[in-house]
């Protein structure tokens, strides 16, 4: 085939490359340096000879108000949060666009409310067809998902735990997902890699704003200025949703008490067998009367693990196995070291 029939086809400059053209302020700027040079050596010293370098015509503004703003820019000043520790987070240093009715969490205890914003407060139910007429069950059970952990920095992967949560719920399970939340760990965890808690909330705010329509951020955890057990904070959440606001409602209108569940990784489950790291009558308190969706690893067999431990066999009722059909191995871990060791890793 003929090259010069294809599509697009462009004939050679004969083997004659033509210069790029160059920006015209710099064009300008040569031309009026290279005259000078030249009148310079003819002894030349005309304002022409001394006229200076054309320089870029920046516009002034005495008047603040009157400089003209980016509508992004309004957006951010008139949606962000008044909440400010004095370092930037939610004031003038803090450039990023907050969602409307998204509420930065507080930093500090007397300042904390729980955050509600993305909390579902009335079941949808389940439309049924029934010869030929249209029957709407409401008979789930409204559910409340809860993830505790460090969060140094937070992934892509306790993201996603949410949604593959979320999705077995859907298909296997009488419960209806009222919202999600992340609960970061407090500072007094003393974690090697802990950066601060105003962080690690900040961090986990800014991946539930930006990737999801029902995930929100709890900091009530991270501001403790002690160290909470899983099953205190569960409490916490038992005592916002059902105790405080009266659970949520039915399509009937008839209140119902929200269940709340732990979700965690098969690692964390792992660790409940290990000797010392959990009191018994905490392990009965999250499995018994809360439960647990279980993330199971690629690999990994979290029911034969179940099988052989006493107060997790017992409570294998309460326990949703959730199957990882992607593997993905990413880790605040191996984040932090990448981060700290400058390499890339996106």
């Amino acid at each position: 085939m003929d090259p010069t029939l294809a599509p697009g086809y462009v004939a050679p400059n004969k083997g004659q490359e033509k210069a790029a053209k160059g920006h015209h302020w710099a064009e300008v700027q040569k031309k009026r340096t290279k005259t000078a040079t030249a009148n310079s050596e003819n002894g030349d010293t005309s304002s022409t000879a001394s006229t200076p370098p054309l320089q870029a015509t920046i516009p002034s503004y005495t008047d603040q108000n009157s400089m003209p703003r980016h509508p992004r820019m309004m957006s951010w000043r008139a949606g962000r949060s008044a909440l400010s520790d004095g370092e930037g987070i939610g004031g003038p240093a803090d450039l990023e666009e907050v969602p409307q009715g998204v509420k930065r969490q507080a930093l500090r205890l007397e300042d904390y409310a729980f955050p509600e914003h993305r909390l579902r407060t009335v079941m949808d139910g389940t439309a049924n067809m029934f010869l030929d007429l249209m029957l709407l069950d409401d008979s789930k059970i409204p559910l409340v998902i809860v993830a505790c952990g460090s969060y140094s920095p937070i992934t892509y992967l306790h993201l996603r735990m949410f949604e593959m949560a979320a999705d077995a719920v859907n298909e296997s399970t009488n419960y209806e997902i009222m919202g999600g939340f992340f609960s970061p760990v407090s500072d007094a965890y003393l974690k090697p890699g802990l950066v601060a808690g105003r962080h690690r909330v900040r961090m986990c705010e800014l991946a539930c704003e930006r990737t999801s329509n029902w995930l929100m951020v709890d900091a009530w955890e991270a501001i403790q200025p002690d160290y909470s057990p899983t099953a205190l904070v569960l409490d916490h959440f038992e005592e916002e949703i059902n105790a405080k606001r009266n659970g949520v409602k039915s399509q009937s209108g008839e209140a119902r008490r929200c269940k709340i569940m732990l979700l965690a990784g098969g690692d964390l489950i792992t660790s409940m067998g290990e000797p010392g790291v959990w009191a018994d009558d905490d392990l009965q308190h999250i499995l018994g009367r809360y439960g647990c969706l279980i993330v199971e690893r690629t690999g990994s067999d979290v029911w034969g693990f179940l099988l052989s431990h006493d107060i997790l066999y017992k409570n294998r009722k309460n326990i949703v196995v959730i199957k990882q059909l992607i593997y993905n191995d990413i880790s605040s871990t191996k984040v932090r070291y990448l981060a700290q060791t400058a390499r890339v890793f996106c």
